[in-house]
């Protein structure tokens, strides 16, 4: 592609994470609502992605992480269902050992087989070599650190299944 060709943006993809005044996430909007968030003063810009969104007068930065300016006060939190799949979506579909995103299977922090739990805070997304790497051990008796500790997911964000530019950005906001 050539620097003359643009590529055309679709502005109503959700791909904008909301943030509250307090940095708990909140929600994934569209890039169009998230500029009006900013345009009308509701909310700043934290992060910005590498798009642009061109006016006849105006080259704007597309968000990518945008914060309230007031804080909103939430319902109860909607409990996220314990699955292989939201195991995935909540480690950004990355082995938390090495990074990699080649035959990921799900990893039992605390080998079941000595008393760890099938549940968020011992399961984690592992690809396949060190899966079998570590075994029956601890991450700790491997030698193989945790990139991010495994825990619930308190919202159901992540299950829009965004571009991958966006969860690395997303990643420090959400952990």
């Amino acid at each position: 592609m050539n620097a003359t060709q643009l590529v055309p943006l679709n502005l109503n993809k959700p791909r904008v994470l909301v943030l509250n005044a307090s940095y708990e996430p909140m929600h994934i909007v569209s890039i169009k609502r998230a500029i009006t968030l900013v345009m009308h003063d509701v909310a700043e810009v934290l992060e910005d992605s590498q798009d642009f969104i061109h006016s006849p007068s105006t080259v704007m930065p597309v968000p990518s992480v945008i914060r309230l300016k007031k804080f909103i006060r939430r319902p109860r939190v909607q409990v996220v269902p314990f699955s292989r799949r939201n195991v995935l979506r909540r480690d950004f579909f990355t082995c938390q050992y090495c990074g990699s995103m080649l035959e990921l299977t799900i990893d039992h922090v605390m080998p079941r087989s000595r008393g760890g739990r099938h549940a968020w805070d011992n399961v984690v997304t592992a690809c396949r070599e060190c899966n079998q790497k570590k075994g029956n051990k601890t991450p700790q008796e491997a030698g193989m650190p945790l990139k991010h500790p495994p825990k619930a997911p308190k919202f159901n964000v992540l299950t829009l299944g965004q571009d991958l530019q966006s969860q690395e950005v997303w990643s420090k906001y959400l952990y």
